[in-house]
This record gives structure tokens, C-alpha cells and sequence, in this order.
């Protein structure tokens, strides 16, 4: 794209939301600050006791962020582009989801999905390469399922032993 060409107002919504409200230009690491504002709104959702909206919130943030990050892809002339980070703002949530998580406990959480989210164990990095969107948001989704289990493993052990 060239300067002297501004982008239409569907692709000024999808960049909107495919960088949550811009955040994912922070010029440094702009993943780590999007999964920083997925425990912002983890936070908001539980301080209002409203934790049974977090399944329809990853929902919304997953069917958005298939449609923003597909339009975002063309706009911004690469595949999954640093500033979209509506995948890590529902990645932090979906590591968090059903878990009993205190501010530890959502620590460790973030910390996991962050290396989950840079390793990409399988089979994220083959979900990774699927079209547009998708591809976005669900190697994303795969690492937080996978860091909900460890954040499972370690409330657990916690209370286990009595931290």
C-alpha cells in the first residue's frame, strides 16, 4: 500500500480490532502486550464476578479475530503481522479459562502462554499455516489449551501443598 492510499472503513474496523484497540503497536513486543491486556480483561471479567462470560468472550474475540486478522493479512502485506494481537487477548483467556486463578496462579499462566506462544508446540506451527485469520488466531489457541494445562497442573500442586 502507499501512503496516498487509505485504507477503507472495513479495513480501519479489522485493524482496529485485529489490534485490540491498537495496542498492537506498542513498538516492543507487541505480543507480550496484548496477552498482558488478555489479564486486564480476565481481571475486569472476575472483579465483576461476571466469570461465566469468559467462554462467550473467547468466542467473540476468536470468530473476530479470523475476520479482522484476514482482512489485517492484506492490508498490512504479510502473514500474521506483529500488530495484530487479538490472538494473544484470546490466548491469555482461554489459558485461564475454568481454572480456580489466583494472581499466581494467572502469573504463571501468562509466563506459560508466552513460551507456549514462541515454542508453538505441536500442533500449533501446522495451525499456524492455515489461511488468513485461522491461522492466527488458532495456533494461539492451541498453545493457551496447552498452558491452561500446566496452569491446571500448578493450581493443583498449590493447593496441594498448601500455596
Amino acid at each position: 500500500m502507499t501512503t496516498s492510499q487509505r485504507p477503507d472503513a472495513m479495513t480501519r474496523v479489522a485493524i482496529l480490532v485485529c489490534t485490540f484497540g491498537y495496542i498492537g503497536f506498542f513498538p516492543i513486543a507487541p505480543g507480550t502486550v496484548g496477552s498482558m491486556a488478555g489479564l486486564v480483561v480476565y481481571w475486569i471479567l472476575h472483579v465483576a464476578g461476571q466469570d461465566q462470560l469468559l467462554p462467550a468472550m473467547v468466542g467473540v474475540l476468536l470468530v473476530a479475530g479470523v475476520w479482522s486478522g484476514t482482512i489485517a493479512e492484506r492490508h498490512f502485506g504479510a502473514i500474521d503481522p506483529g500488530p495484530i494481537v487479538i490472538d494473544e487477548v484470546a490466548g491469555m483467556l482461554i489459558t485461564l479459562a475454568f481454572v480456580p486463578a489466583g494472581w499466581s496462579v494467572a502469573g504463571v499462566g501468562f509466563l506459560v502462554f508466552r513460551l507456549f506462544d514462541i515454542i508453538k508446540p505441536f500442533p500449533s506451527a501446522r495451525l499456524e499455516r492455515l489461511p488468513g485469520g485461522a491461522g492466527i488466531m488458532a495456533d494461539d489457541a492451541m498453545a493457551a489449551v496447552y498452558a491452561n494445562l500446566v496452569v491446571r497442573v500448578f493450581a493443583w500442586l498449590g493447593s496441594a501443598w498448601g500455596w
